[in-house]
């Protein structure tokens, strides 16, 4: 074998060229950075968002087919987004709002039922809307986490959707079969979510998880972008939860 037989061709074709990626929460972190890799894999890719300027500026930067601003938890503003689409859908993915976090005593009743019945509205809305706008063998692809896999105080309804959401996403996964339906399940991200939760706690908390995750540093939304592309290209891939914490469910921080 001679040494040119022996190098690797690294050139490759873009994966998902002539195929068109709508991210639900596309103007920010996990969203955003998705459609970046996405467009960059060859995409024709869609963002929705809440704030208009926010998307503007998103779609101009993705360099995106098209978007829409309306709030995805507005049953209505989703299902009219999903009736308006004048092409077929190769993948969508939902990134969705964040947890609730409370403790029993202090909880907000309201507040923490809604998040719940928000959650699973997007989830069971999202499946219906996919079911004669998905191409077979397509992606519909949704992000929840692991941070509440461990029990505290206060996790209460975090907790119950992190246990909830994969068994439905295994369920759904039959019922749409053979599009293809699977579960982002990230740790701490560092994001602009991530920021307001932890508030003055979040350079903290980065330099707790550099010294104590087994991959020495902080997941970012690239990490998870990378893997969310992945799922939209693997065809073997349906029903499952993928972690993607940097090893943090392995130590006790």
């Amino acid at each position: 074998m001679t040494t040119t037989d022996a190098t690797p061709n690294t050139l490759r074709e873009p994966e998902l060229v002539g195929q068109t990626v709508v991210v639900i929460g596309g103007s920010a972190g996990m969203g955003l950075e998705t459609a970046r890799r996405a467009h960059a894999e060859g995409a024709r890719v869609i963002l929705t968002g809440r704030n208009p300027d926010r998307l503007r500026s998103a779609a101009e930067e993705v360099g995106a087919m098209d978007s829409a601003s309306f709030d995805a938890y507005d049953s209505v503003a989703l299902e009219r987004f999903f009736k308006g689409l004048q092409t077929p859908i190769d993948h969508v993915m939902a990134t969705g709002g964040g947890p609730y976090y409370a403790p029993l005593r202090e909880m907000d009743l309201a507040k923490a039922l809604g998040n719940v019945h928000e959650h699973l509205q997007l989830t069971l809305q999202l499946a219906r809307e996919a079911i004669d706008r998905v191409r077979p063998g397509g992606t519909l692809l949704f992000v929840s986490g692991t941070g509440a896999r461990r029990p505290r105080i206060g996790l209460s309804i975090a907790a119950t959707m992190t246990a909830a959401i994969p068994a439905l996403i295994a369920n759904l996964a039959l019922e749409l079969a053979p599009i293809r339906v699977n579960l982002i399940a990230p740790g701490f991200v560092d994001t602009a979510l991530s920021a307001a939760l932890l508030g003055d706690d979040l350079e903290k908390r980065r330099q707790q998880l550099r010294d104590t995750l087994p991959i020495g540093r902080v997941v970012g939304p690239a990490d998870v972008a990378a893997l969310a592309v992945h799922l939209m290209t693997n065809p073997a891939v349906t029903g499952a939860t993928y972690d993607i914490d940097g090893g943090q469910q392995l130590i006790s921080t």
